[in-house]
């Protein structure tokens, strides 16, 4: 099945044998996003709720390349090494996605990659028109 590449410069760059998202049809698949600030590729310095939104700020700015945003998001995968701070994820969710939120899982690990605290990744679904 064809398939698209989608690349942007406003999402770090990959760090290993991946992309930043496929598209297959209306369907994005982005990869996992870890707290790196896309300028420098260094990771990003601030709180665990800092990082949480340059993860957001990430997954952004991949659905945006792809042509959607994080409203088009119908899955997301929350990656946390410590589940203590699922409360704060959600906090901060909510400043980024609005009703109806899309499914979910948040899953504790024992590692990230880079020793990171947060990970995460989506699918997403473009409006058949934006295809």
């Amino acid at each position: 099945m064809p398939f698209d590449v989608i690349n942007t410069p406003n999402a770090p760059q990959a760090i290993g044998t991946y992309s930043q998202a496929v598209k297959v049809d209306n369907t994005v698949y982005l990869s996992g996003q870890i707290p790196l600030v896309p300028d420098s590729m260094e990771l990003h310095s601030g709180d665990m709720a800092a990082q949480i939104r340059q993860v957001f700020t990430n997954l952004r700015a991949v659905a945006q390349a792809a042509g959607g945003d994080l409203a088009d998001i119908v899955k997301l995968n929350i990656f946390l090494t410590d589940l203590s701070h699922f409360a704060l994820v959600n906090e901060i969710m909510a400043e980024y996605f609005q009703l109806p939120y899309p499914a979910r899982a948040a899953v504790g690990v024992a590692a990230l990659p880079k020793g990171v605290a947060v990970e995460m990744d989506a699918i997403l679904v473009l409006p058949i028109h934006l295809c």
